[in-house]
């Protein structure tokens, strides 16, 4: 059994609607969304947080921002503008301890975010 809920997602064991995947990265439709466009875009590796990262990922993150880039443009708000967010630990917002990158768009978006 998968140990957390993306890697569940990853081995099909729970649904998700997925919008991207590769052989290292999958993005899907986040079930609370913040925004019309909020996509959650994944390693395929289990990397806890971001400060488990190691210089041997820097492929891999790279890999996360083109895969938000593509998404970006095949839903439609490339042109208008996207945030993209990576929280690391609880008191930044993290709840799954697998990092991941929310691609939120489709509306106009607040700063500071909060």
């Amino acid at each position: 059994m998968s140990e957390d809920l993306f890697l569940k997602i990853i081995d099909r064991e729970i649904p998700a609607d997925i919008v991207y995947e590769t052989d290292t990265v999958l993005a899907f439709r986040d079930i609370a969304p913040q925004a019309p466009v909020h996509i959650l875009i994944i390693p395929k590796i289990k990397i806890r947080t971001v400060n488990d990262v190691d210089a041997e990922h820097t492929e891999l993150l790279g890999e996360l921002i083109l895969a938000a880039k593509r998404i970006a443009k095949a839903q439609g708000v490339a042109d208008q503008g996207y945030r993209l967010v990576m929280n690391c630990n609880e008191a930044a917002g993290q709840t799954v301890w697998h990092i991941h990158l929310h691609l939120l768009g489709g509306r106009a978006l607040q700063w500071p975010p909060g």
